[in-house]
């Protein structure tokens, strides 16, 4: 798999006093303070409307805040250049809702992408792409096309895909959303794991039972303001 980052921050984001707005609309995000630290896992909750996609979206950097402060692996957000961008969010893995997998591509094929727009040479990955289909159970799935996948297969294929190039941040956007009690429970299984190994983790979620399964940070937004428990 793509090599670690070799030099750690404590703190891998930082926000201070954020706020986001859409063009002149009231503020979505309001007076934002928290942190990510390293190997860190924490939940992000709230009402639907409350903000956690944009906050999400902030941490993935596709979004700049109209204000404040945002310090990504100790870097400013607002001098990291469009060239710096695309090496600075390979740290970053993302699960989307909505698991933006290619039709035309197979599992093994989607995982591997990743690697594949970096130049590298399917030799020098195939096999860490395989182990870990097999470790996220889609080792007998692995050559077939995501229309003939199960909604809970097609999160597990997006989950490798995060995975694949080793992130030191996970992002994942209700990734239990759209599977049974028994599937969440096996997913949120890979991402403890994944945080034993060394990723921090944010998993934003509605599923109050699936956040009561893990002691973990949980960052509430509500009314474009968040409150920390730790």
């Amino acid at each position: 798999m793509a090599e670690a980052a070799t030099k750690v921050f404590q703190h891998l984001i930082r926000f201070e006093n954020v706020g986001l707005r859409y063009g002149m609309g009231a503020e979505v995000l309001r007076d934002v303070s928290f942190d990510i630290p390293a190997r860190s896992f924490q939940f992000l909750s709230g009402p639907s409307g409350a903000g956690k996609t944009s906050l999400l979206r902030l941490l993935f950097l596709s979004l700049k805040p109209t204000r404040g402060l945002i310090t990504v692996f100790g870097k400013d957000r607002s001098r990291i250049t469009r060239r710096e961008l695309p090496l600075i969010r390979r740290r970053i893995g993302v699960v989307f809702q909505d698991f933006r997998l290619l039709d035309h591509l197979t599992t093994y094929e989607n995982v591997a992408l990743p690697l594949r727009v970096r130049g590298r040479e399917e030799s020098s990955y195939r096999g860490d792409v395989e182990e870990l289909l097999k470790w996220v159970g889609l080792g007998e799935r692995m050559h077939v096309v995501p229309p003939v996948l199960s909604g809970g297969e097609k999160q597990r294929a997006a989950i490798a895909r995060a995975l694949i190039e080793q992130p030191e941040i996970l992002l994942a956007d209700e990734p239990t959303g759209n599977v049974d009690p028994p599937l969440a429970r096996r997913l949120l299984r890979l991402f403890i794991e994944m945080n034993r190994l060394g990723t921090a983790v944010v998993i934003a979620t509605h599923d109050l039972g699936l956040m009561e399964q893990v002691d973990a940070r949980r960052m509430i937004l509500s009314g474009g303001k968040l409150d920390i428990y730790d």
